[in-house]
């Protein structure tokens, strides 16, 4: 038995649905799912001719406009396809047509503004033969991968293009912010007619007075010669924190590469060296300047404890440093990991006041920001035999940043709710 309505009030609709019973509970549990499928199918139909007009002449952009009647369209629902008539109307002189009901349902192509959620939401996660496995095996709903790509391709250039206009708020904290650390790194991805490239990522992180992290907003912008695409977008995220935040210090953390600085020292009062990247460069030093390893290795955890800990430690283990430089070394390698250290710190060894970040509960470790080149770019766009457009790659990591910014998916689909789609184009 199909699903039927049974009932219509002023303000709801009742609808029966028959569930047959089963030999086993994963049978019942497959013909539930079909069964409320096509419940649910029927009740977006009931729901959708709710913001149809009932045929009478509308004026649009100040031009009226005339029904040319009921004509048929199906739409993509969260339950299956669903087929409606519904009014279409046409100026005096012909041309473009208008559909008042996709217009108010906030239909998104051919999808409902539910299932153009729910399908973007998964393809943000994996690619569009995935969500088509997904929507199958986990909700019984087939889609063609043309219909999933269409969609999220309208969805996350929305998402894209409404980013420098449409802000978001950070989800409520019950604690006061005291420190707002901005994080710059990048990682590479495989470019359509371009080989590697190096996508941007970045992180804006604030913290209590105990330097516990509350809330974490990432961005990210595909490859691109400079970075004026993704530091203006950093740029406008950066402003919104200290508009929420006015109060709070803003530190730069990143690794050692020069053209981080310039941006950070714009946006930041402090500055800092990652933490583990410096270390690193200490084992570096110590394991080439040291025949015996075990020495070597007491040496460098001596040495990363006292950088650590000890207010202005960063001089003297660059003196240090420095002063392998005139030890014989076994082989070339060895005398360059030296020299790469002993240059490191000459030039960033004022970004290394770690003691004192410390005692302030600063952070001192980049590692949000690393872990987001992982989560956002690497887990999604660098999988086996993937290549990615321009335009294809920003529309999925602007997807994702949005999911991965905690609070921000909501908002983002309660601004498309309001606004509609073509308001937000």
């Amino acid at each position: 038995m199909d699903a039927k309505i049974i009932k219509r009030a002023k303000e709801s609709f009742t609808i029966a649905v028959e569930i047959p019973y089963a030999k086993s509970m994963l049978e019942a549990e497959e013909l539930i799912q079909t069964q409320v499928n096509k419940a649910g199918c029927l009740a977006t139909g009931e729901a959708l001719l709710q913001y149809d007009t009932d045929g009478s002449p509308i004026t649009v952009d100040g031009t009226k406009m005339t029904s040319k009647g009921l004509i048929p369209k199906k739409y993509q629902t969260p339950y299956g396809a669903v087929g409606i008539k519904r009014q279409i109307y046409q100026g005096p002189w012909g041309g473009r047509c208008h559909c008042p009901l996709e217009k108010e349902a906030r239909i998104i192509i051919t999808a409902t503004p539910k299932f153009a959620k729910t399908v973007s939401s998964k393809y943000a996660d994996f690619g569009a033969a995935r969500v088509m496995k997904d929507l199958k095996n986990n909700h019984g709903r087939k889609i063609s991968k043309t219909v999933v790509q269409d969609i999220c391709d309208v969805v996350g250039s929305i998402a894209s293009l409404k980013n420098e206009t449409w802000e978001y708020d950070i989800p409520a904290i019950d604690k006061e912010v005291k420190t707002v650390s901005i994080g710059l790194d990048g990682t590479t991805m495989l470019m359509v007619g371009d080989g590697y490239r190096i996508a941007m990522v970045g992180t804006i992180c604030f913290y209590d007075e105990y330097g516990n992290r509350l809330h974490t907003i990432y961005n990210a912008a595909r490859p691109e010669y400079g970075k004026e695409i993704f530091l203006a977008k950093m740029e406008k995220e950066i402003q919104r924190a200290k508009d929420i935040c006015p109060d709070a210090e803003y530190v730069g953390l990143a690794d050692g590469a020069k053209d981080n600085w310039p941006f950070l020292e714009k946006h930041t009062s402090k500055q800092i060296i990652d933490f583990y990247h410096a270390s690193g460069y200490v084992g570096n030093a110590g394991n080439a300047a040291f025949k015996d390893k075990k020495e070597g290795k007491k040496w460098i955890a001596e040495n990363c404890h006292v950088l650590k800990n000890q207010t202005g430690s960063a001089d003297e283990i660059h003196a240090k440093i420095i002063n392998f430089l005139d030890y014989k070394f076994k082989n070339e390698k060895d005398k360059e990991q030296v020299e790469a250290a002993e240059t490191y710190f000459k030039n960033n060894k004022h970004r290394m006041e770690y003691a004192e970040h410390i005692k302030e509960n600063i952070p001192i470790g980049s590692g949000v920001t690393e872990a987001a080149c992982k989560v956002i770019v690497k887990q999604r766009l660098c999988n086996s035999g993937m290549k990615w457009q321009n335009h294809g790659a920003s529309v999925v990591l602007t997807l994702r940043c949005l999911n991965y910014s905690d609070g921000r998916w909501e908002q983002f689909w309660d601004k498309i709710d309001h606004y509609g789609l073509s308001l937000a184009a």
